[in-house]
């Protein structure tokens, strides 16, 4: 069987690592969370000062990204690969409130998107790839074969988002995280360098009030009818 590339764009929140995961793992194809990598060289940023509530040193980030080395290993416990920062697991540290206040601004600094945009495109050369972010069907992946735009509330988000924190044991409110979202969205859709724009080929699923179980039989159908279709 021909395998091909799946790519998922959307706005945070929407569930897209989720979805990534459960339909990577139906199909035997390979997952990335590009979202990850944007969130580890934020992480990179904070960690080193570059960073914070009143100042954000981009020339020395974009100086120092060939010291940022980023990988995923698979956790066969979890079932997916968590992601490394220079050799060190940081999957529960990049999923933090304060890392999602800065990535939008992260992910927008050019050279920071070129290097890992070149990362990922390596990543699905041999295809059997599913990978989710804000640009995989306009710039990663411009001719995948199967490209889906997610789109929720932004209530609807950030309710979802502040339970996943809330069970995480962060100590949030729902009003800063909906701010959060709000937020991203904006720089997300304005920044000059790959804004999130649905691409023209691109299937949107509005999953406000679809289950988790009926949004991924809604895109494994999509898949699998993809599939079919190259072979």
């Amino acid at each position: 069987m021909n395998k091909i590339t799946i790519a998922i764009d959307g706005f945070s929140s929407t569930g897209k690592s989720t979805i990534a995961k459960q339909l990577a793992k139906q199909l035997g194809y390979v997952y990335v969370d590009t979202g990850a990598m944007y969130r580890s060289v934020t992480l990179y940023a904070m960690e080193n000062g570059l960073i914070n509530n009143n100042d954000f040193n981009k020339e020395a980030l974009v100086y120092q990204l060939p010291s940022i080395q980023i990988s995923f290993e698979f956790n066969a416990d979890l079932g997916f690969a968590e992601v490394y920062l220079n050799g060190i697991n940081v999957e529960k540290k990049i999923r933090t409130l304060k890392v999602s206040g800065y990535v939008s601004q992260v992910a927008a600094v050019s050279e920071v998107r070129q290097k890992l945009v070149e990362q990922q495109q390596k990543m699905g050369e041999d295809k059997g790839v599913v990978m989710d972010g804000r640009d995989i069907g306009t710039v990663v992946f411009p001719n995948a074969k199967l490209k889906v735009f997610m789109v929720a509330s932004a209530e609807t988000r950030a309710e979802r988002r502040y339970k996943e924190l809330i069970n995480r044991g962060e100590h949030v409110n729902y009003e800063a995280v909906l701010k959060n979202v709000t937020d991203r969205d904006y720089i997300d859709t304005n920044r000059a360098d790959s804004p999130l724009i649905k691409a023209d080929d691109a299937i949107e699923i509005d999953n406000s009030y679809l289950s988790l179980e009926e949004q991924f039989d809604k895109i494994l159908q999509l898949a699998i009818m993809a599939i079919e279709d190259y072979e």
